[in-house]
């Protein structure tokens, strides 16, 4: 009689990995969270409880390669410490409103992405000095607005299908088109 051996459950395999990298960043006292490649569809809510003690430590997420759709306020509302986050290469078509009032944000990466409007609320983000769009379907850049921000470098919108240009208006940061 042949044995068959059941397809191991993906999920409990996701889930697995986001726990180790968890308790990893937790026992080591890191000021990093990478759920990076962990098939995510969305910000596991079990994390904010399992991190509720360290949040306020955690300066860096990578959230990049899942297949997040969106991101809750709750997210922002709960790593108001985060200097860098990393959206890259997920399916996100917008960020919540609590985006805006992330007062340390200094990178953020959202290439290869689904945005087809440039996320409004990260002009109140004052701290901000990179953001990446690089990838997604935007056609427009708030160039004005954007010069207005205080701390911005680099806005890299690589690979939009932009329509007007960009380069005409008079800018104190690199625009990568």
């Amino acid at each position: 009689m042949e044995t068959i051996t059941p397809e191991p459950n993906r999920m409990a395999e996701a889930v697995a990995k986001v726990a180790r990298r968890i308790n990893a960043t937790m026992e080591e006292g890191r000021d990093s969270l990478d759920l990076s490649d962990c098939g995510l569809v969305s910000f596991p809510d079990g994390v904010f409880k399992m991190m509720r003690s360290v949040t306020h430590n955690i300066h860096t997420i990578s959230l990049a390669n899942n297949s997040i759709k969106a991101l809750s306020n709750k997210f922002f509302l709960t790593f108001t410490q985060l200097r860098e986050l990393d959206l890259q290469g997920n399916v996100l078509t917008k960020l919540p409103e609590a985006v805006g009032d992330m007062e340390l944000l200094v990178n953020i990466n959202l290439s290869k992405n689904q945005l087809t409007v440039f996320p409004e609320r990260l002009l109140d983000v004052r701290s901000l000095e990179h953001i990446s769009v690089e990838g997604n379907r935007i056609t427009d850049l708030p160039v004005e607005k954007l010069s207005l921000m205080p701390s911005l470098k680099t806005l890299d919108a690589r690979c939009n299908p932009l329509t007007a240009d960009s380069s005409s208006f008079p800018h104190q940061f690199t625009i990568l088109t």
